[in-house]
């Protein structure tokens, strides 16, 4: 019998998708280069990606209504500035020069390689939690572009101020629910036979939500019983390991191992989620790389860039799974991190599979880092 997904169960509630489709539409303003409203309890500022500021002075950041300038950054990118803890979530930077593109660009980004000590006139303010500068730092990653924006505060009505001039707004709030959000929201779009080399007996369901976020796949091979423990991998997508076979990763090799395990184990689901680069996105996981080159580990390189070690969330896998019928699986994993985020959203995890291969000369620093800092098991 095919396994199809069910029906949909508890949609997003329409508020949910209103404050989809504002953030979406606003990633999509930030990755083009333009400007967009952030309103919180406390207020709202005028934000633009610090990634796309290439002339100067910005457009609509002179107008009327918009006060002092600033950069917000993660509390990781400061830190490596010297200006700040990395447990602080977010920070605001003030400089007594000009925020010019050169030395926006030197602040953010860690391939500008003549800056390696706390910038002279730069000073750094810890950011309130869930404030609309808190927002636009996230914001800012969503859009899978440096961590970092440019913000200053709007002085007259945000709403009046951003019709005036033509600026989308997006609310805080929805910028901090949009994983939730988007995860709950997902829902089976398509489902094909797809003969795999090695497991013929195989359908893959597409997912995504409503706002056309991102597309995952779930890729059931044979037919598993929901009633029985389900052998399961959670497979982040790696175009560089899975499609072009990258010796840096493993990932082709567990992507195609857990196809192998699944079919010899009489079937089960392999999920291929959207999140390359352990969440940071194909651009910024090819900038890790040339600061692993220079010497940083994984760990490191991803927060040089101002990101967490690891930004994946683990809800979508969970909405797929409770949409196929399975609450309890077998794991295919090394890392134990993944059986955590299952469990704490009510997917009975009866056991972990490890799921190991041989390294080679060009991983083996990589495998040893995901042990040592990561708490991977091999």
């Amino acid at each position: 019998m095919t396994v199809r997904a069910k029906s949909e169960e508890n949609p997003a509630s329409a508020e949910a998708a209103i404050s989809l489709e504002a953030v979406e539409r606003a990633v999509a303003e930030l990755r083009r280069g333009g400007a967009v409203v952030v309103t919180s309890n406390d207020g709202a500022v005028l934000v633009r990606a610090a990634e796309t500021v290439d002339t100067w002075p910005l457009p609509f950041f002179s107008a009327r209504g918009v006060g002092a300038l600033a950069l917000g950054v993660t509390g990781r990118r400061a830190s490596i500035l010297g200006l700040s803890q990395p447990d602080v979530r977010a920070v605001r930077l003030q400089s007594t020069k000009s925020f010019t593109p050169d030395f926006i660009r030197a602040l953010i980004d860690p391939q500008v390689e003549d800056l390696h000590i706390p910038p002279a006139g730069v000073t750094a303010t810890n950011l309130p939690l869930h404030s609309a500068s808190d927002a636009a730092i996230l914001l800012t990653k969503i859009a899978r572009l440096l961590p970092a924006a440019m913000v200053a505060p709007l002085t007259e009505s945000p709403a009046e101020w951003a019709q005036s001039h033509e600026r989308l707004v997006v609310a805080a709030a929805a910028i901090e629910a949009y994983d939730r959000d988007q995860a709950n929201d997902l829902r089976p779009i398509s489902e094909a036979r797809v003969p795999l080399a090695g497991s013929e007996d195989t359908r893959i369901i597409s997912f995504r939500p409503r706002d056309g976020g991102g597309e995952h796949l779930a890729i059931v091979i044979g037919t598993p019983d929901p009633s029985k423990p389900v052998l399961t991998r959670l497979h982040s997508e790696c175009f560089t390991g899975d499609l072009l076979e990258s010796l840096r990763c493993d990932c082709g090799d567990q992507l195609r191992g857990a196809v192998a395990t699944i079919a010899k184990n009489g079937g089960g689901v392999l999920l291929y989620l959207a999140q390359e680069g352990r969440g940071i996105g194909l651009v910024n996981k090819l900038r890790a790389y040339t600061l692993q080159d220079r010497g940083f580990d994984t760990v490191d390189a991803n927060e040089q860039l101002g990101f967490d070690d690891d930004e994946r969330v683990y809800l979508p896998a969970v909405r797929m799974l409770r949409h196929l019928g399975f609450t309890r699986v077998r794991l295919l994993t090394n890392n134990p991190a993944k059986v955590g985020a299952l469990a704490r959203h009510g997917i009975d995890v009866t056991e972990r599979v490890a799921h190991a291969f041989p390294s080679n000369a060009h991983n083996q620093a990589y495998l040893q880092t995901k042990a040592k800092r990561s708490g991977h098991l091999f």
